[in-house]
Order: structure tokens, then C-alpha cells, then sequence
């Protein structure tokens, strides 16, 4: 082995190289302040490692970026390990580098001989916060999306080669698949090159002019080996334990639903170490100054910053002037006082201030959260992702557009149970505020309602004027309202509650929701007898549902639900078949009249076949019949026929 290192050693003087890094001369002994340096090295070689990692599993298009990375996330073995701490040890970085920048500056590291390796420095700060940048859109989720154009947008905003910069980094002159890739190429290429390039030079300079040390009374020169490389170990631990422990807390990075250009995101935010010059932006003396000094936005967003960057750069040539020292330390100790506040002020306002604009931000987070846990559920169905991408699965849920259609179309006559009404409701409420799984048309206890307690079901009803009131009379005060007053009682009594539930039953199984009762169970076969007779077991006689109501009645045949051909009754109204289905409800939104009155005028409800697209009224359908796809879904009726 001593003459392999020997032959080696002759051909590349590595003993030397070693040596000198090893036994460098430490001016007052080792110090845990010297960390900084080291773990910023190591954290980067984290990044290179997670990074290469995500790499092999990453496809950047606007139609397979989110969905390569939510398999990451889901199905490669410890890809939410490797992608939250490539994410959360981005945010080390951060803190890294100001902590040794900060170190730098206070003991005067910068100064002669140092100017080369402390602009270095400055210059292995801006690739990194660009990394930082570039690397949040990759996984194009809404999240990422709006923020990043924020940020494209105020590099826009500079004055003369802002316009051009900002469509040569999004590729055109709006977001898509360019933007992806062109961010992909700087991420994972351009940038890590240059940032290996210009860390080898500052290690090189570094290593030139040795370590800068403050003489400390009574403490002897020490050496690198082994008392700082001890603490430059222990530091690098712990900054590990950090990054390992917030990605096991958060489950690794925070995946948002995919990016979708036609939906607004409220609650798009930078990175944290960008919420300074967020709120920054936001306060009005800096739109006015902006304003007076013809630079707009880019006052605030690149001229300000731009002044403190100067500074920066100017610091080793600051500190040849008397004083100069001090005021480098008390400059950046303010530029870093002032940020953190700001930062502060932002994270306040947006996560705990009692204001509108804090509140309508925590609501689109929490929306946000609800359509990234949606879309996620959606993507592990059976079903899939689709070719056409993961956005068009919220596009094409039930549960997700068909709440946001009622609330636009819909709510403002059926006001949902819980919500603080904006108008006089002027129709019973179909749904429940905030619970879109909880859907009150056509259920049990609806018909229930219906059957027993019209008139004060239907009160709403009352409170229509114009066109539609006497239309809205004639429900109230029609024959369903008498039907419910003189059988209503008699469906109440003890005596015929099992009776009463089978009618609810076989009605309720007409919509062949997932929870409802086979066609062919006895219960359903029972209702259907008192609908077509009004015979109750108890010797009771109602009015038969059938001498006044249309209906297919479905049934079970080789294992399919089918409408049977005959009907149990035809030519009357409101036409029952299929009561409260999808089928019933496009045919009922598009066109009541059809379904419900038989040209007797007895609607109070206004068509919606000008004012919805057919894919939007299959929205609200399937919504409100519960046909779309929820996990473990076990139902009982039996799979319908084509």
C-alpha cells in the first residue's frame, strides 16, 4: 500500500495538497463560529446527491412534470425522503448563507487581501437564491406556477432589458412548456455548473491567502486537523439531524395541485426568504416613490435591492475609509434586522391578522390544500392519471367543479344549510356549507320531508316574485301539498313506520346512488307496492303515489340495473324516473318544464340550458347524485347498464 501512495503521491503531489489543507493555522484556535463555510459546502453536496436522484425520475413538460413528481412523492421507494430534503436543505442554504456572510463581515474577513473571495462569495449567493427560484416552478403545481410569475413579472419590470429578460427566462410572452424547460436547464445545468465553478475559485482564493482569524488574547494558534474538522463535523451532523427531522414532520416538500392558467390562485407567496421584499413591494410610500420617479414597480423590486447589493459589493473598498469597518457591520446588520422584520410582518398578516386580505389568504391556502388532497386522491384511483395530464382531473371531478358551478349558479336561491344567507332564499336548501359530501337533495330524509311536511319544505317558495310566483303558488297550495297534509299523519304512525321507510327506500333507490338499496331488495320491492297500491301492512290506505306520478321503475336483470319497459304509471307529473339520479337532473336543470310540470306551469324554477354548458350541468348532476370517486367505495346497487 506505501508504494501505491508513494507512485501516486510522485504523480500527483497529493500529500502536499492535503497537508496544507489539513494542518492550516488557525489564528486563536478552533472556533465554532468557522462552521458556516463548511456546512454550506455540505449542504450543497446534499443537493447534488437528492438532485441527481430526483433527476432520474423527473420528465419536464407541462403534461408530465407534476405527475412525475407526485411519483416521486406516492410510488418511489423513499422519493418523499429524497424530495423533502432536497427541499428543506434549499432552506438551510439560505440560512447558511447568511449566517457566513454575516460571520464574514463582523470579523472583517472581507478586507485586504480577501476583496477577490468575498465578491466571489457575494456572487455564490445570487446563483444560489436563483437555484432557489428556478427550482420552485419544477414541480408545476399551482403553488409554484403563480409565485414564480410574480417573479418573473419584477424582473420584468426593469427598466430597458426587462421586457426582453423576462421572455428570454419564460421562453414567449406567457407561461408554458418553455418556461418548464428552460427553468429545468438552469436548475439542473447551467446553474449547479457555475456554482461548482465558482466554489472550486473560492476554495482556490481561500485557500491562497488562509484563513482569517481575529487574534484572541490568551489562545494559542491551533490547526484545522482535527479540533475545527471535529466542529465542522458536528456541525454538518446537526444541520443534517434539521433537514432529516422536517422532512419526516412534513412528510417531505409540499406538492400543490397541478398548475392550471384558467384557475386564480389567492394564495400564491414566494419562498419565505423572499417575504421581505414581498411585503416590501406592498407598502405605499414605495408605490409612490415608484410612481414619482417614473420606475414603478421596479423602484421597489430591483432599485432598492440593486442599492443594497452595491453596498455589498462595495464593502472591501467602505472599509479602507475610517470607520469604514463599523459601518459595514452596522449596514448589514440592519439590511438583516429589517429583512427578518419584514419577513415577520408578512408571515403575521398573512397567518394570524384579523384583516380581509389575511382571511381571504388563509381561506384560498385552506381551498388549496382541499384541491391538492382531492387531486391526490383522484391520481390513486383506478382510473389514473389521463394522457391529457393530472389538471383535467380536477376539471373533470364532480366533487370539485360542481360545488364551484352551484355556488355561481345555484346558491343564490338554494342557499346551503350554514352559510350566512347574502338574499332571501327562495328554495330549499339542496346542500350543506363547507360539507360537499353532504348533499340534501333527494335523500332520505328529503322525501321523508317531502312526503310528510310539504308546505313547510317548499316555504322558501314563498318568497318568490315576478315571473315564477304564481307558478311558486301553485306548488304550495297544488295537490302535493294536500296529499302531504291528509297522508302525511297517517305515514307518521307507529304502526306504519316500517311501511313509511320502505317507500323512502324505493324512491331514495331510484337515483341509484352508491348508499342506496338494490333495486331487487325486499324492502325497495315493498315500497314499490305501497307506490303502486297505497296499501300499508297496518290495513291503512294512502293515496297511491302512482295515480299521480310518472314512472320507469329500475330493476335488476342478469345482475345490471335496467329501467324496466313498463311503467308503473305514464303521462303524469313530475315524472319520477330515475327521482334524483344524474340522468333526472340534467334532464331537470336543463329543461324543468320536461320533467317536471308537463306543460301545467307548476315550476318555479328557471332553465338552464342557455346559461350552462352540457358539461357543466353533468357537473352539478353527478354532484349532487354522489357519482363520483371517493376511496374504499363499496355501494350496494348493482353496476347500471349503458
Amino acid at each position: 500500500m506505501q508504494r501505491v501512495l508513494h507512485w501516486l503521491d510522485h504523480r500527483t503531489g497529493y500529500r502536499n495538497m492535503v497537508s496544507g489543507a489539513l494542518y492550516e493555522p488557525i489564528p486563536g484556535g478552533a472556533r465554532w463560529r468557522y462552521v458556516w463555510g463548511s456546512t454550506l459546502v455540505f449542504t450543497f453536496m446534499i443537493q447534488v446527491i437528492t438532485g441527481f436522484c430526483l433527476w432520474l425520475a423527473y420528465s419536464p413538460s407541462a403534461t408530465t412534470a407534476w405527475e412525475s413528481v407526485y411519483f416521486i412523492q406516492e410510488s418511489m421507494t423513499l422519493g418523499w425522503v429524497i424530495r423533502g430534503m432536497h427541499h428543506f436543505t434549499a432552506q438551510a442554504m439560505v440560512i447558511l448563507l447568511v449566517l457566513h456572510l454575516m460571520q464574514v463581515v463582523i470579523d472583517g474577513a472581507y478586507r485586504a487581501p480577501r476583496e477577490v473571495n468575498f465578491w466571489l462569495g457575494l456572487i455564490l449567493m445570487q446563483i444560489i437564491l436563483f437555484l432557489g427560484l428556478t427550482g420552485y416552478l419544477l414541480p408545476w403545481d399551482q403553488k409554484g406556477y403563480y409565485a414564480t410569475q410574480v417573479a418573473t413579472e419584477i424582473m420584468g419590470s426593469a427598466p430597458l432589458v426587462g421586457p426582453t429578460m423576462q421572455q428570454l427566462l419564460q421562453g414567449g410572452s406567457q407561461y408554458g412548456n418553455h418556461t418548464l424547460t428552460r427553468f429545468f436547464a438552469l436548475h439542473a445545468g447551467l446553474l449547479p455548473a457555475l456554482l461548482v465553478a465558482f466554489l472550486a475559485l473560492h476554495i482556490y482564493v481561500f485557500r491562497r491567502h488562509g484563513l482569517h482569524a481575529p487574534s484572541v488574547e490568551g489562545r494559542e494558534t491551533g490547526l484545522f486537523w482535527p479540533d475545527q474538522v471535529l466542529r465542522d463535523g458536528v456541525a454538518c451532523l446537526a444541520v443534517l439531524a434539521a433537514i432529516l427531522t422536517a422532512t419526516w414532520y412534513w412528510h417531505g416538500a409540499e406538492l400543490m395541485a397541478p398548475a392550471d392558467p384558467s384557475e386564480a390562485y389567492d394564495a400564491a407567496r414566494p419562498e419565505w426568504y423572499y417575504l421581505f421584499l414581498f411585503k416590501f413591494l406592498k407598502f405605499p410610500i414605495v408605490s409612490q416613490i415608484g410612481e414619482a420617479t417614473h420606475l414603478g414597480e421596479a423602484f421597489g423590486a430591483i432599485v432598492v435591492p440593486g442599492v443594497i447589493m452595491l453596498v455589498l459589493v462595495l464593502m472591501p473598498l467602505i472599509a479602507y475609509i475610517k470607520y469604514g469597518h463599523q459601518f459595514n457591520v452596522a449596514f448589514l446588520w440592519t439590511v438583516v434586522g429589517i429583512a427578518g422584520v419584514l419577513t415577520g410582518m408578512a408571515w403575521y398578516e398573512d397567518w394570524y391578522a384579523n384583516t380581509p386580505e389575511g382571511r381571504e389568504f388563509r381561506m384560498a391556502v385552506e381551498e388549496a390544500h382541499h384541491e391538492s388532497a382531492r387531486v391526490r386522491v383522484l391520481a390513486s384511483s383506478p382510473t389514473g392519471i389521463p394522457p391529457s395530464g393530472a389538471a383535467s382531473l380536477l376539471k373533470t371531478d364532480p366533487l370539485t367543479r360542481g360545488p364551484e358551478l352551484f355556488g355561481e349558479f345555484c346558491a343564490g336561491c338554494h342557499q346551503p344549510v350554514g352559510s350566512e344567507p347574502s338574499e332571501i332564499p327562495l328554495a330549499p336548501a339542496l346542500t350543506v356549507a363547507d360539507q360537499p359530501t353532504q348533499i340534501r337533495f333527494a335523500s332520505r330524509e328529503w322525501i321523508r320531508s317531502v312526503l310528510t311536511e310539504f308546505r313547510t319544505h317548499f316555504e322558501p317558495l314563498s318568497n318568490i316574485e315576478g315571473e315564477y310566483q304564481d307558478a311558486a303558488g301553485m306548488i304550495l297550495e297544488g295537490s302535493m301539498a294536500y296529499w302531504s297534509d291528509s297522508n302525511g299523519p297517517i305515514l307518521l304512525e307507529d304502526q306504519n313506520s316500517d311501511d313509511f321507510n320502505a317507500l323512502v327506500e324505493f324512491l331514495y333507490a331510484q337515483s341509484l346512488r352508491k348508499d342506496a338499496l338494490p333495486p331487487d331488495d325486499e324492502t325497495v320491492l315493498r315500497g314499490r307496492e305501497i307506490f303502486s297500491t297505497g296499501e300499508l301492512a297496518s290495513g291503512d290506505v294512502i293515496e297511491a303515489c302512482s295515480g299521480c306520478h310518472a314512472m320507469r321503475a329500475y330493476t335488476v336483470a342478469d345482475g345490471v340495473v335496467v329501467l324496466e319497459d313498463e311503467a308503473l304509471a305514464e303521462e303524469m307529473f313530475p315524472d319520477l324516473t330515475g327521482y334524483g339520479g344524474v340522468d333526472w337532473l340534467q334532464r331537470f336543470i336543463t329543461d324543468p318544464e320536461a320533467v317536471y310540470s308537463g306543460g301545467f306551469g307548476n315550476n318555479a324554477m328557471p332553465a338552464f340550458e342557455d346559461q350552462l354548458r352540457r358539461e357543466d350541468v353533468e357537473m352539478i348532476s353527478r354532484w349532487l347524485a354522489g357519482d363520483y370517486y371517493l376511496p374504499q367505495e363499496s355501494g350496494n346497487v348493482p353496476p347500471a347498464a349503458e
